[in-house]
């Protein structure tokens, strides 16, 4: 009878795991033989667990992220050059850590926002901040920013965050404004924060892509150097999922 007064209190202090804790134990007969002590190991336990997954799903929230994806379901069978070996290593996040650079570069529909949003995910799951961000949007975001004055703020946030996701490098135009834009992206993060890149253009294209040389220079510096580089190649997977789509038109 004492639980309900307790269980009102632990709402009160927002121990929310606890709280459920007791209430599966109240419904265990055979919890009266379980010492006091780890009863409470049991609750403190749960909620530790409770709070953990809801910072998770804050980050996974925070990150927006375009796919909803985890590496535990790549298809290594797909012939698209995935390396198994360098999957798995990246998939401990330790160059998160390292503030490494990850560059996903291939021909569109072979994977390359998936596989960036995966390493991502992975490092929300291990506690790390992440954002996702296609780069035409982000530029005009900026652009927007500083018309309204949140530029400021917004370059915060990229700065802080700690695995960046830039999606469709060299897809847009660039003015001289978002060049130095990106340039300022990638200084306040080179060496402080991990920063992932996609791209149907090749890694020795960048350059190019970028315009100005001397800006291309101190852009590229900052990310290729120290960079984990992915090479997907094959057939476009929407293609073959449009396919099967077509053939099994019941499924």
């Amino acid at each position: 009878m004492l639980h309900h007064p307790t269980l009102d209190k632990l709402q009160q202090l927002k121990l929310t795991g606890m709280r459920r804790a007791l209430q599966d134990q109240a419904a265990m007969p055979e919890i009266a033989a379980i010492a006091f002590e780890e009863r409470l190991g049991l609750l403190v336990d749960r909620e530790l667990t409770e709070r953990d997954n809801r910072r998770m799903q804050m980050r996974l929230r925070t990150a927006k992220l375009k796919q909803n994806t985890a590496l535990e379901d790549i298809d290594f069978k797909s012939p698209r050059g995935l390396d198994r070996a360098l999957i798995l290593k990246l998939a401990d996040c330790a160059w998160v850590a390292a503030h490494l650079n990850v560059l996903i570069t291939g021909p569109t529909g072979v994977g390359k926002t998936w596989l960036a949003c995966a390493l991502a995910h992975k490092a929300c799951r291990e506690g790390y901040s992440a954002l996702y961000a296609r780069i035409p949007r982000l530029l005009q975001e900026l652009d927007m920013g500083r018309a309204d004055g949140r530029y400021a703020k917004v370059m915060r946030h990229l700065s802080k965050t700690e695995v960046l996701v830039l999606d469709d490098w060299g897809l847009a135009t660039l003015t001289d404004q978002h060049r130095r834009d990106l340039l300022e992206i990638l200084d306040d993060r080179y060496n402080l924060r991990a920063t992932l890149i996609t791209s149907q253009l090749p890694v020795t294209h960048w350059h190019e892509a970028v315009g100005d040389p001397t800006l291309a220079d101190a852009i590229l510096d900052r990310v290729v150097h120290n960079a984990y580089k992915i090479n997907l190649s094959g057939n476009s997977m929407r293609k073959q999922r449009g396919k099967l789509t077509t053939e099994n038109p019941d499924t």
